[in-house]
């Protein structure tokens, strides 16, 4: 008896007798294609034959919106005909009550993935924060999440997940790194909250490692030492930035983005823009007899319509880099 239900198939379906291991195992192998034997006992079950002798287990169904499905329930003889039948008419429960047990597989293959959650935190989240910020998250997603979690699936990504990306970074000795990967981790998974792709965030729970206080000031021969190489670099304009944080306490961000509006040398004060100090708020600072003598002499050797303490080299806004001395110390 031939069945007309294709699904898709252009191979030839003919209705078998109740199937059992021993009528599986005997059914003829199809010349080319692929052939499927239903199942007398339940309606859409059958056995699907190819013409390379491969044997899977099969369950053709409708929708409550009358889509047709094939889904494949595994192939034998790792699945046995009665274990593979008892799945299908669960399947069919399913299927009753509303369930599409193929659709449910495609979607989650759809689903995204912590790749796909990372790109988007990058191109929605980061453009927000200061370019110093959106390196270093950047950098750390690269480097510890994409390789650790980036093929998981943002729905299934579990406390486990996330707590053993947090061990492995410890273990290699980077304990303070374990920790703010695993507060990027927990800004990601925020917003993936957010956006509807999970209900809950995996990292709450997982204990940080304890950090101490470090505090490191230089020695009177490691400052003579950097005081001679700042004066023997070639880039003097790197020089002067160095030699500025070293009298004001500055951040590197603070001192790169200063302008000479900024600074009111007569009375001595540097008023911060709120843009570039970390705590986002206008802070006006009074400046040491040494900051103002080095300001006064740089203000003597510029354009007095420069508006960049420290500009490019042609004159517009300066780049946000870090410049790294070490070598020469």
């Amino acid at each position: 008896m031939r069945s007309t239900f294709r699904c898709g198939y252009s191979a030839d379906t003919e209705m078998a007798s109740k199937l059992t291991d021993a009528v599986v195992k005997a059914l003829p192998v199809p010349a080319k294609g692929s052939r499927i034997f239903y199942d007398l006992g339940v309606k859409g079950f059958g056995i699907r034959i190819t013409s390379a002798g491969a044997r899977a287990f099969i369950l053709n169904y409708r929708t409550r919106l009358g889509r047709e499905r094939r889904f494949t329930i595994g192939s034998f003889p790792d699945w046995k005909t009665g274990g593979a039948r008892m799945e299908a008419v669960e399947l069919k429960r399913q299927i009753d009550r509303g369930g599409d047990p193929l659709g449910d597989i495609v979607a989650s293959r759809a689903a995204p993935t912590v790749a796909d959650l990372c790109a988007r935190f990058e191109s929605e989240y980061l453009p927000r924060k200061r370019p110093s910020t959106q390196t270093t998250y950047r950098q750390q997603i690269a480097a510890e999440i994409i390789p650790a979690l980036g093929r998981l699936k943002v729905a299934n990504v579990a406390f486990a997940d996330i707590d053993g990306v947090h061990r492995a970074i410890t273990k290699r000795g980077r304990p303070y790194r374990a920790n703010r990967v695993l507060a990027l981790l927990s800004r990601i998974f925020t917003m993936a909250v957010r956006w509807h792709m999970r209900p809950d965030n995996p990292c709450k729970g997982i204990e940080r490692n304890q950090e101490h206080k470090r505090r490191r000031y230089l020695s009177a021969d490691e400052l003579t030492r950097l005081i001679r190489a700042l004066d023997e670099y070639g880039d003097q304009q790197s020089a002067d930035i160095i030699r500025l944080l070293l009298l004001t306490g500055a951040r590197r961000g603070e001192a790169l983005q200063a302008r000479w509006d900024d600074f009111d040398l007569a009375s001595g004060t540097w008023r911060k823009p709120g843009a570039t100090t970390k705590q986002k708020t206008e802070h006006e600072v009074p400046l040491s007899g040494a900051a103002v003598h080095l300001l006064t002499g740089l203000r003597q050797r510029v354009p007095r319509h420069e508006e960049w303490l420290f500009p490019a080299a042609d004159g517009s806004a300066p780049p946000r880099r870090e410049r790294r001395m070490g070598e020469h110390l």
